[in-house]
């Protein structure tokens, strides 16, 4: 989910060529919503075996899991299949940065909002729920109100991705940019970049025609108010409202409006003193770079454009 509202770019890349590849992949596989249950879907190797795992702490080698706070509704980034499995972009990832360190990446879904508190309690050891890497996010800064709240996390960036608006299909209430949204009401996730950007915007429009926001746990539920007619649009990460897009209703429930903006890193988000751990997982995303998963991982998904280069620690803004 992607954050901070500072900054306003347009994606450099074709949204045509992602939404296209999205629809193989929406076509195989169907949303789910998550519970609040472990899931101990994910897939490594053994510390004896695999060529990284000297780089993790002892701790986690002993354990032979590396346990992962995510909001599991956020299709195609994670979400549940019809077994009730995850999947999605972050466990394939996971899955094979597994085999470089030779544990297990076992998924445990939260609402995205908390995720960063039960990292700091230490109920994950990570987080990886398309999480943006910002300075408030590394600085334990609360956006709304620009205090500390906590000591911030370090980020291992993995992805690049912008914020979209969609409406009802067919029915685009004149919405083309942020700006056409006063007036009108908007539903999206809680805690994420869309919620930031829709209230940074609400406070330019003119008196009376501020933006109407009703934020929820998840996306889906947002997706499910839309559908019914309750808002004039959603938003949410870009791969998550194109796959939504494709898929809901057959593609017959809602259309993109306008560019993605405010593109920014995902990153995995690791406790400030594991650090490391957060080189260990830097260098099996460097290591998985390298070898070519994860390149398939993004064609398998359709968001080769979000793809990066090589993986960076705190590179967000």
């Amino acid at each position: 989910m992607t954050a901070s509202s500072t900054r306003r770019t347009t994606a450099a890349h074709s949204r045509l060529a992602a939404l296209g590849a999205i629809a193989v992949a929406g076509a195989l596989m169907l949303t789910g919503c998550g519970d609040q249950t472990k899931d101990n879907g994910s897939a490594s190797g053994t510390t004896e075996s695999a060529p990284l795992a000297g780089k993790l702490p002892q701790s986690i080698r002993d354990k032979g899991v590396i346990k992962v706070g995510s909001d599991i509704a956020y299709a195609p980034v994670e979400f549940k299949d019809n077994a009730g499995n995850t999947v999605g972009i972050d466990p394939d990832l996971a899955a094979a940065m597994g085999k470089q360190l030779g544990v297990d990446f076992q998924f445990e879904n939260g609402t995205f909002d908390t995720l960063i508190t039960g990292l700091r309690s230490k109920r994950y050891d990570i987080a990886m729920s398309a999480m943006t890497d910002t300075k408030d996010r590394q600085e334990g800064i609360d956006s709304d109100t620009g205090k500390k709240v906590g000591e911030g996390v370090d980020f291992v960036d993995y992805f690049t991705a912008g914020v979209s608006i969609y409406t009802k299909k067919g029915d685009d209430q004149g919405i083309k940019t942020w700006s056409d949204l006063c007036g009108k009401k908007i539903v999206l996730q809680r805690g994420t970049v869309s919620e930031d950007l829709a209230k940074a915007e609400s406070k330019k429009c003119p008196a009376g025609k501020k933006i109407a926001i009703e934020p929820f746990d998840n996306d889906q539920q947002a997706q499910t108010r839309l559908r019914a007619g309750g808002a004039d649009a959603g938003s949410s990460d870009f791969p998550v409202a194109a796959y939504a897009v494709k898929t809901s209703g057959g593609g017959k429930d809602f259309q993109l409006v306008g560019e993605q903006v405010e593109a920014a890193p995902y990153g995995i988000a690791v406790a400030k003193n594991q650090t490391q751990l957060r080189d260990a997982l830097k260098a099996a995303l460097d290591a998985i770079i390298e070898n070519g998963e994860y390149e398939k991982i993004m064609k398998k998904w359709g968001v080769t454009d979000g793809a990066i280069e090589k993986a960076t620690i705190n590179g967000g803004k």
